[in-house]
């Protein structure tokens, strides 16, 4: 019993130097095939470097290759920089007239299209003589006196911008009342005449707008017309003696000319001035002397003249 415990004694102590000399068998034996494994690696990867080396070295055979035409080859060229044109840099273009030049019309100013005007004209001349005779080249006059009134009442409608289609109708009466003589020492002819007429006429028009500033107060305008006129008249001459009374009528057709100035003065209220251009007119009067002798005289006028003291003035409003 003694001798298998001394044994097993022996066995146990002995067992730990017989573990540390198996141990560095077993890890070779383990390791080993790793080790092999992965020396053919190396060796593939060598191998597989030298097989591109000589691929690379090796001829490659010529592949017959369709030939393409040949092409130029681009060449630069320098393009100077530009700058691109706008509405404000563009060169403006030349104007060939005077209608060219105008400012264009805006949708809300006066004279645009769909807009309506209307006005009145108010005139009133009057003329009479001091206590003294007036001496003129053929005779004298003594005593004058006498006026014209006249009062117009237009209206238009703009058709498109800055050009309307208007009317102009109006009333005038004309008296006078005048002592005169007439070649006083040959003829010794003195009468006293008085005379009194009324008239009517209607005007239709085309009235164009020039808006030759950039602004809404300032406008040139044109008014081409045409009027026909109706009137009658009475004249009384009486020289001492005899009495002479005279009944006329007539018509009369005008065509002109009449330009002039637009002054916006309020919103959509002006002050408009015109004088006479150009101006035709044909008239046609039959006149009656003591109800008995009947005549007619027709005449037709050219006048290129202007009279600046002849203006006529109106005062206009939009809407």
């Amino acid at each position: 019993m003694r001798r298998a415990a001394f044994v097993i004694s022996l066995f146990f102590a002995f067992l730990p130097a017989f573990a540390q000399d198996a141990a560095p068998d077993s890890v070779q034996t383990e390791t080993s095939p790793a080790v092999e494994n992965a020396v053919p690696e190396a060796e593939s990867v060598e191998t597989a470097s030298v097989e591109e080396n000589q691929v690379a070295k090796a001829p490659v055979a010529e592949t017959p290759v369709a030939e393409t035409p040949a092409q130029a080859t681009p060449v630069a060229v320098t393009v100077p920089e530009t700058v691109p044109l706008t509405a404000d840099s563009a060169a403006p273009a030349k104007k060939s007239s005077i209608l060219d030049a105008l400012f264009p019309i805006e949708p809300d100013e006066s004279i645009a299209k769909g807009h309506f005007y209307a006005g009145a004209t108010l005139s009133l001349i009057q003329a009479n003589t001091e206590d003294d005779a007036l001496n003129i080249l053929i005779g004298d006059v003594y005593e004058a006196y006498g006026y014209t009134f006249t009062v117009e009442a237009f209206g238009g409608y703009f058709i498109r911008d800055a050009m309307a289609l208007g009317l102009r109708a109006g009333y005038s009466r004309t008296w006078f009342d005048i002592d005169f003589s007439i070649l006083e020492d040959l003829m010794d002819v003195k009468e006293r005449r008085k005379y009194v007429s009324n008239g009517f006429f209607v005007q239709p028009l085309l009235k164009n707008y020039l808006k030759v500033l950039d602004s809404r107060i300032f406008y040139l305008f044109n008014e081409t017309s045409v009027s026909v006129e109706y009137s009658y008249g009475i004249s009384q001459t009486d020289d001492g003696e005899d009495m002479k009374k005279t009944r006329n009528r007539g018509w009369t057709i005008k065509a002109g000319l009449n330009p002039g100035i637009c002054v916006m003065v309020l919103d959509r209220f002006a002050f408009e001035t015109s004088v006479g251009l150009l101006g035709l007119s044909s008239s046609i009067i039959d006149v009656e002397e003591n109800d008995e002798t009947n005549s007619r005289f027709v005449y037709n006028i050219v006048n290129f003249t202007i009279n600046l003291l002849a203006l006529d003035f109106s005062l206009v409003t939009f809407f």
